[in-house]
């Protein structure tokens, strides 16, 4: 079994930026996004991004938002990745392609078949599957992802509960950002625990 990468969603503050430096996901995200609880301002990114492990790459998740507003923060330096969280689609995809220089990742809701052969054919460089907008904590059918046929991210209601499970799945890297909270804010030992289950390191 491979070991995925990892992505913590949703940074909110310096101290989580911090937490994120000491366990060392493979990325993180911010999330521009205004109508979520976790949206930060570029400004915030670019702060975030300083004190950032320069191995950690950072994802910029955007939300139904217009290319020219995207390319302009994926132009800033601030984030290695674009993350298209809403319902674009390969057309919005190719416009923005041809706007930035990074890559871009799509988020698929995934409810029925018809999802899975959407993501399949996704002209995105990379794909996470998801079981709604984000950050619910809501775990789909995972049975559907034996459709699968290339690479993805796994999201949605994972948790140090269930990352061994998903593990099962062979992802390309999870993706966590409710499931590593307690009151709505990062909780350091639940980052902690799930990076370290993914990666199947020993527990004190």
């Amino acid at each position: 079994m491979n070991t995925p990468r990892i992505k913590i969603c949703g940074l909110m503050t310096e101290d989580d930026v911090y937490t994120c430096n000491e366990y060392r996901p493979e990325y993180v995200g911010f999330m521009f996004c205004e109508k979520s609880r976790r949206y930060i301002t570029p400004e915030t990114a670019s702060r975030f991004r300083e004190i950032l492990d320069p191995s950690i790459r950072a994802v910029g998740v955007f939300v139904d938002a217009p290319a020219s507003d995207v390319a302009k923060i994926a132009n800033l330096g601030i984030i290695d990745i674009v993350q298209l969280h809403g319902s674009e689609s390969d057309r919005y995809i190719e416009q923005l392609k041809g706007m930035i220089r990074l890559p871009v990742f799509k988020a698929i809701s995934v409810r029925d078949r018809d999802s899975i052969r959407q993501a399949n054919m996704s002209s995105a460089d990379m794909i996470l599957v998801d079981s709604g907008t984000g950050g619910t904590g809501k775990v789909f059918n995972w049975e559907l992802l034996k459709d699968i046929n290339r690479d993805y991210f796994l999201a949605g209601g994972l948790s140090p509960d269930n990352v061994r499970e998903a593990l099962k799945l062979g992802p390309y890297a999870l993706d966590v950002s409710s499931g590593v909270e307690t009151d709505g804010k990062k909780d350091k030992d639940k980052i902690a625990a799930f990076i370290k289950r993914s990666r199947g390191i020993k527990e004190k």
